[in-house]
């Protein structure tokens, strides 16, 4: 069965970076999209970043596009998700996700029924 494992979360101020990890296990990463999501306490679930299964076409919402990169590593079976010039509003838990199906190399899922798989979260707290 496949898992993932994030880490890199923490407790930084206003303006700083950081940069998460997603470590799956499996030897099918490569086929599949992956994404991060976001949840803050009283609110919901919300996207924040999808890379296709080849890497090749990322997603980002508004709230985070030019702030937050995503990239994989298919031969470490690792995501990242790159978060520069942190703010408040981007604290939360922290979840990285594998696609349900393989939906091919160019698309990358925004919703959270498209994910099947997903990690236990890390915590990220940014004070101002």
């Amino acid at each position: 069965q496949v898992q993932l494992v994030e880490s890199g979360g923490g407790l930084v101020q206003a303006g700083d970076s950081l940069r998460l990890s997603c470590a799956a296990s499996g030897r099918t990463f490569s086929d599949y999209a992956m994404g991060w999501f976001r949840q803050a306490p009283g609110k919901e679930r919300e996207f924040v970043a999808g890379i296709s299964n080849s890497g090749g076409y990322t997603a980002y919402p508004d709230s985070v596009k030019g702030r937050f990169t995503i990239s994989r590593d298919n031969a470490k079976n690792t995501v990242y998700l790159q978060m520069n010039n942190l703010k408040p509003e981007d604290t939360g838990v922290y979840n990285c996700a594998r696609a349900l199906y393989n939906y091919g190399y160019a698309y990358t899922p925004k919703e959270p029924r498209e994910y099947g798989v997903w990690g236990q979260g890390t915590q990220v707290t940014v004070s101002s």
